[in-house]
């Protein structure tokens, strides 16, 4: 066995199941050991973006990591913008990143690049094996570190020589991973009398505190200490749908936070932190919260978010009760042209149980999220950094996921470019991904910013950098070149129509819904 089949072998023996990858030359011995090491499955990407942020999705669905592979400095620089927001989203991620042989990089060749660097932000540990027992001890470490309470994100740098070596000797015994730390009860009677007291209250949930059970924990809390119940603008992972808790997002407007939590006087912030504008803009706040508002956080990442919020259920004497899971009346969309209302009505009306919904919609989605509130239960991915280009991709690694469930991707046309080359790894995956492509031909979230902030851009000049007509892109024809079963909608029976057989049929569709 050499040692880029050790690192399979004991990728596979933790539990991992799926590698998304777009290798090179440093990699070619990782690639050769998929031949001889069964259980993990290799998917290609056909941009590095497209790996990190299935990785991404997989994750946020499966609970656990998979793998990607990537290629050197550039490779993985090239995924840098998914592996954020993988990590904004307290995702669980295990990157593979080829390297030179180590007696190569001193001649600094044109792919030599400082990994190191590249990897940091976006690590929670970087591993850089000096021998090929280090290797298989320290992919114990990287799978240790990304199934943390609350999610992380390892880099395993491989040398190319260590990776074709053959393994000399035994790994270090593997140890049991640590737990979560217990609850600190100081903490969580401190939060619980902030709860109870009689002062406007609220309670703000975030990270994995959106999961089916923290959250129902959550809402009993609420409904027991009469806190409203907050959740962050962009949660990774958010159970709704009928018989759920029905939490209030922090609006994305600063105007409309400030004006909506000016009145709280306690906050308890679980599995996030106190909210803050995505964006400084003159003269209005970086905070929304009022500086007479006590801020109360029982929660810290080497606690769990369940532990926490059943620790606080129980001090307050708070007691889950299950609600009915009836779905609210919904109707089809009447007939004429598409908008943001007539989408999310059809999505509402016709998505069913157990779907997942990967929203990258930006300004597009925001009805579509409020309509499907009392939809059949589903669960709602979120775009969790802010740095575009994870719909699709996340899409893919959900389905990967969760091969017997939907996924449905609400994706705007701007931020569709910068991975639409997933559209082609789900149709050789052949997994069941419908991408709704909301095309309104701009990038609107910035020409809503842009009055924002003060700025003017009245020219064609200047507000070409804002829109994505002349030429008009043709996300029809791209979808079927890229092997999906792709269709354009400009009304809505054609949309209601198409979205009605993109749920029957498997395999991978794209509905362009002209907004316009």
């Amino acid at each position: 066995m050499n040692v880029s089949e050790a690192i399979l072998h004991e990728l596979v023996e933790l539990g991992v199941e799926a590698c998304f990858g777009n290798p090179g030359t440093s990699e070619m011995h990782l690639v050769a050991s998929f031949d001889r090491v069964g259980g993990l499955r290799p998917i290609l990407g056909l941009f590095e973006g497209v790996c990190t942020g299935a990785a991404d999705g997989y994750a946020r669905m499966a609970g656990k990591p998979a793998a990607t592979l990537l290629h050197l400095g550039p490779g993985l620089g090239n995924g840098f913008a998914n592996l954020h927001n993988a990590r904004r989203g307290q995702s669980r991620m295990i990157n593979l990143v080829g390297d030179h042989a180590t007696y190569h990089r001193k001649y600094d060749a044109p792919l030599q690049s400082d990994i190191h660097s590249i990897a940091k932000p976006v690590s929670d540990w970087i591993g850089d094996p000096a021998s090929g027992e280090d290797a298989v001890g320290k992919t114990r470490e990287a799978f240790a570190v990304a199934m943390r309470p609350n999610g992380g994100l390892s880099t395993l740098i491989v040398p190319a020589d260590i990776a074709w070596s053959e393994m000399k000797g035994a790994p270090p015994a593997r140890k049991g991973r640590a737990g979560a730390k217990p609850v600190d009860m100081a903490l969580v009677r401190e939060a619980a009398a902030a709860l109870t007291s009689g002062e406007p209250k609220l309670l703000l949930i975030g990270g994995h505190a959106g999961l089916e059970k923290p959250l129902a924990i959550a809402a009993a809390i609420a409904e027991k200490t009469g806190a409203k119940l907050f959740c962050d603008t962009f949660v990774p992972r958010l159970a709704r749908g009928a018989g759920r808790a029905k939490p209030d997002r922090v609006p994305y407007l600063g105007e409309m936070a400030v004006m909506m939590m000016s009145a709280f006087r306690q906050a308890v912030v679980v599995g996030t932190k106190a909210p803050v504008a995505f964006f400084a803009y003159p003269n209005k706040p970086s905070t929304f919260l009022s500086p007479e508002c006590q801020v109360h956080t029982p929660w810290s990442v080497e606690y769990d978010v369940t532990d926490v919020l059943a620790a606080i259920a129980e001090e307050v004497g708070a007691k889950v009760v299950a609600t009915p899971a009836a779905r609210s009346e919904t109707t089809l969309p009447a007939a004429g042209k598409i908008s943001v209302e007539s989408v999310g009505s059809a999505l509402a009306a016709l998505m069913p149980e157990g779907a997942i919904v990967s929203d990258e919609a930006i300004t597009s989605g925001l009805w579509a999220y409020m309509a499907t509130q009392n939809a059949a239960a589903h669960d709602w991915l979120s775009l969790t950094g802010g740095a575009i280009g994870d719909g699709i991709p996340m899409a893919v690694g959900a389905a990967v996921a969760c091969p017997g469930r939907p996924v449905i991707n609400l994706q705007a046309d701007g931020s569709a470019m910068y991975t639409i080359q997933g559209l082609w790894t789900a149709a050789r995956e052949n997994l069941h991904v419908i991408t709704i492509l909301l095309n309104n031909k701009s990038y609107a979230v910035l020409n809503m910013e842009l009055d924002r902030v003060g700025a003017t851009a009245q020219s064609e000049r200047s507000r070409s950098l804002l829109s994505l007509d002349k030429p008009v892109i043709d996300f029809t024809a791209m979808g079927r070149a890229l092997g999906a079963n792709a269709v354009r909608a400009e009304d809505n029976e054609t949309f209601v129509k198409a979205l009605k057989r993109a749920l029957a049929e498997p395999g991978p569709h794209v509905i362009e819904a002209m907004m316009f």
